[in-house]
Order: C-alpha cells, then sequence, then structure tokens
C-alpha cells in the first residue's frame, strides 16, 4: 500500500485540513499519515481560534513518520508561523522526501486568514521551492505574483512571475472564476489547461485541501503531474456534485462519494 503523509492544521469541523485529507487519502485507498502544525477551532461558518503546535514538536512527529513508515508523497497545507515553515523544510531536505505537494494556505474559503506576514515570505523563501507542484488559488497566486489575475492570460503571466523564484509545478486554481473552473499548470515553460465546468454550490469548504491531498495521492501511485492533476481534479468534481449539504456556512465536501 502506498502512504502519503499530510502536514497540515486539524479543523475541528472535519471539512478541511488534517481531517479532509486524510479522508481523502483513505478514499484513495491508501495510507494515510498526519504531522500536525496546528489546531483551529473552526466550523463551516468561518475560524474561530487557532493554536499553533511548538516547532520542535512538528520535527518530531516527522522523524517518527520517515524513520518508520517513509511516506510514497507528502502533502503541506497550514503552516502558519516561520519557526514551523523552517522546521518542515529542514526535515523535508534531510529525509529527500518526494512527491511533495504544497498548498500555499493563506485564505480560508470562509475568508478567514491563515497565515501571518513574516510567515509568508518564510513560505515563498523556503518551502514552496521544495515542492514538486505548488497549488495556489487565485487569491493566492495573486499574492505570490504581485499580480491581478482577471483572464486566462493573467493566470499564465502569474505562473511566469512566480517560477521566476520557484522552480516547482505551479497549478493555479481557477475555482475563483464565476463563469468555469479551469486550472492551469505551469511547469518548466510548459502550459497545460484543465478544463472543468463550474459546480453549483455553496458547499466548498476544504476544496483546495481536498485537492492538493489528491494529487499527492496520485503522484504516489506513479501517475506524471499531469495525469496526478486530471484525476484529483475528477475526482474532487464528484466530491462537489455529491451535494452534501451540512453546517450553516460553506458546507464539506463528501469525500466519499465514490466508495
Amino acid at each position: 500500500m502506498k502512504k502519503v503523509l499530510t502536514i497540515a492544521g486539524s479543523d475541528s469541523s472535519g471539512g478541511a485540513g488534517i481531517q479532509a485529507d486524510i479522508k481523502t487519502i483513505t478514499a484513495h485507498k491508501l495510507y494515510a499519515m498526519s504531522a500536525i502544525t496546528a489546531l483551529t477551532a473552526q466550523n463551516t461558518t468561518g475560524v474561530y481560534g487557532v493554536l499553533d503546535a511548538d516547532a520542535d514538536f512538528v520535527k518530531n512527529q516527522i522523524d517518527c513518520i520517515f524513520t518508520d513508515i517513509r511516506p510514497d508523497a507528502v502533502k503541506i497545507g497550514m503552516v502558519s508561523n516561520s519557526d514551523i515553515i523552517n522546521a518542515i523544510a529542514d526535515k523535508l531536505i534531510e529525509y529527500k522526501a518526494e512527491n511533495i505537494v504544497v498548498d500555499p494556505v493563506m485564505v480560508a474559503t470562509s475568508g478567514s486568514k491563515l497565515i501571518s506576514d513574516e510567515a509568508k515570505d518564510t513560505l515563498i523563501n523556503r518551502l514552496l521551492p521544495l515542492g514538486t507542484i505548488i497549488t495556489p488559488n487565485i487569491p493566492e497566486a495573486e499574492v505570490l505574483s504581485g499580480m491581478s489575475i482577471k483572464s486566462d492570460e493573467d493566470m499564465i503571466n502569474a505562473a511566469k512571475e512566480i517560477s521566476k523564484n520557484i522552480d516547482s509545478a505551479i497549478l493555479i486554481k481557477g475555482g475563483h472564476y464565476d463563469k468555469n473552473a479551469n486550472d492551469l499548470l505551469y511547469d518548466n515553460g510548459e502550459i497545460f489547461w484543465f478544463k472543468g465546468d463550474r459546480v453549483d454550490t455553496n458547499n466548498t469548504h476544504g476544496t483546495g485541501c481536498t485537492l492538493s491531498s489528491a494529487i499527492a495521492c496520485n503522484l504516489a501511485m506513479g501517475y506524471s503531474k499531469e495525469e496526478s492533476i486530471k484525476n484529483a481534479k475528477n475526482y474532487i468534481t464528484g466530491a462537489l456534485k455529491a451535494g452534501l449539504d451540512l453546517g450553516r456556512g460553506s458546507g464539506p465536501l463528501n469525500h466519499m462519494y465514490n466508495l
């Protein structure tokens, strides 16, 4: 059985973060492991509290995982301060981790800010360059590129700008568009589009976490970057279309729709 490690924050409501990652990995019939970077008090209506883990304890978790059950892929989500980001980067380099998917989580679906300004620079300089694929949404890609993104051409230009500092393959997710959910992969100067219809639902809590985890699962199984993204996009589209409707805000997906 292939193994996937998620390094991210916990979502007490179960729709995003570590919980969404474990559900996604399990739905792909892989073995899920986790290193928790933060506890959050949140639900479908917002984030009401964040308690960061100690950076040394994050290192301890990663040591325990890599020295016993080495992961075939690593997904990184919410990392809220520089000490934790540096701890993760140090350990990924030490263990020569492979198939790393970094979701640069800066803003929750509900609009809540999830990363400090000082941590943003550390994320860009230390963690994103380690990624096999990074998966910013449009607001995050705007932050990373310093550009406004209003069109497909803007997405390409933003990816080129981000790639000046980061060698990773860059997947800019187009789900914040009103008309479609087309995603752009920019990899070593090559451009790949993944077309998708926008699913008409308010229940999108944890979509970014779920997509990045699904990509990591596919990389762990040996699929190429393009195949991994295509398969992950199909999975998340099905999870959205399943129409799970829980909570009073932006509800979670049905991660188990295909089981």
